[in-house]
């Protein structure tokens, strides 16, 4: 064996001891001498064994390459860890850096060592208000802004079911409804603490499943979640959900929230839509809300819905179950769905003389709900009509014309 190797450590050791030049003069070597041996990586091995020249007669170094290994098997391509298109943050730096943060501020603003849940409410990057039994959790601008460039940068590249049709492009109220109209039966379902049965811990897991590295997944949820301050949830109204609310979780305010809520609710769409389609009915989901129509076998599609939601670590809230039959008022997400989506004609009926009064008396007079802008509330209002009903929406928005908004300003 070590005959046969001394071609090769002759050559090894007729000029300069570089990789470069011993690669050149190992692969002028014969076939036969060197068999299965690529000039390259027999290099750097020569230079692994001896980093500096080889001192010593062919024979004492074709000694040495007997006892080496024909060969390194060829590596492995390293097996991705990404499960979606999603920027590929392997440190808290470099998504402090995404997000025009130094790792100091990421720190605060993640609150990964929950200093702030801690701080008094200046420092707070959360103000907190009751919304009926619902906590608005709204965060200040700095935090706020951070979020916003998440769901530009992230969140909005999440897989999401195409049953989806709550705070995605393109979908809206309308297009939740649309399916259902003209169905035999229309039921809805209401999905309870959509938002706050999204815990901190759940939330890290999926970034991990993305492929993010456990710290980079607990910055990101960091700056998603929030802990309810103990003062706010005492003065709690009734039939608030308190243990959800003292755990980390999505906030009902953030502008992040919907995102990440539809992308973690995305299993939970995909199982109800198969159910959907064993039982031949048609399905949708508006933020908390889920919506079946067809001649649906109830008893079954009730437990199926219980069953899934509670799988998939939601709960159906007990007392906004609806059935409603082609002869009675069938309502999703405020549209009545009977024959297409619409607005209800009391509803417009209600907008109109609203429009109307304040044409004759004034705005002012008009803005019982002391909203603060009470022109965009109504320019809004006039929204909704159109997304079903654009006739009806240009004859309010010609009553809105008429309008005299000089006095409010």
């Amino acid at each position: 064996m070590t005959a046969a190797l001394l071609p090769i450590a002759r050559a090894a050791l007729a000029g300069p001891w570089t990789r470069a030049a011993l690669a050149t003069r190992l692969a002028a070597v014969p076939l036969h001498a060197a068999p299965n041996r690529d000039p390259e990586d027999l290099a750097t091995r020569l230079l692994d064994l001896s980093p500096s020249p080889f001192f010593g007669p062919p024979e004492a170094l074709a000694r040495l390459l007997a006892e080496l290994p024909r060969h390194h098997p060829p590596p492995e391509p390293p097996r991705t860890r990404w499960r979606a298109e999603v920027p590929r943050w392997e440190t808290p730096a470099e998504l402090a850096a995404a997000l025009r943060l130094t790792p100091g501020e990421l720190d605060w603003f993640a609150d990964v060592r929950t200093w702030n849940r801690r701080a008094d409410q200046p420092l707070r990057h959360y103000r907190h208000r009751w919304l009926g039994a619902r906590p608005v959790e709204a965060p200040k601008p700095r935090l706020a802004e951070l979020q916003r460039r998440l769901n530009r940068l992230l969140l909005n590249q999440l897989p999401v079911h195409e049953a989806a049709h709550g705070f995605r492009p393109g979908r809206s109220a309308a297009t939740f409804a649309a399916p259902h109209a003209g169905a035999a039966l229309v039921a809805r379902f209401d999905l309870a603490g959509f938002f706050t049965s999204i815990t901190a811990a759940r939330l890290r897991a999926y970034f991990c499943h993305l492929g993010y590295p456990g710290n980079v997944a607990a910055a990101l949820t960091g700056l998603l979640t929030t802990v309810t301050p103990a003062e706010v949830l005492r003065d709690a109204p009734p039939g608030a959900e308190r243990h959800r609310l003292a755990t980390p979780h999505l906030p009902q305010g953030a502008p992040s929230s919907p995102a990440i809520a539809n992308a973690l609710a995305a299993r939970l769409d995909r199982r109800l839509a198969g159910l959907a389609e064993r039982i031949g009915a048609a399905f949708t989901r508006y933020a908390d809300d889920l919506a079946f129509s067809g001649d649906l076998p109830l008893d079954r599609l009730r437990d199926g819905v219980r069953r899934i939601a509670t799988d998939e670590g939601f709960r159906l809230h007990p007392g906004k179950t609806r059935i409603a039959a082609a002869h009675q008022r069938q309502r999703l997400a405020g549209l009545v769905v009977n024959h297409r989506p619409a607005v209800p004609r009391a509803d417009y009926d209600q907008l109109r003389a609203v429009l109307h009064n304040c044409a004759r008396t004034g705005p002012a007079a008009q803005n019982h709900g002391g909203h603060p802008d009470f022109r965009a509330h109504l320019l809004g209002r006039i929204g909704w009509v159109a997304a079903t009903h654009p006739v009806r929406a240009a004859r309010l928005r010609a009553l809105f014309d008429d309008i005299d908004w000089s006095g409010n300003d």
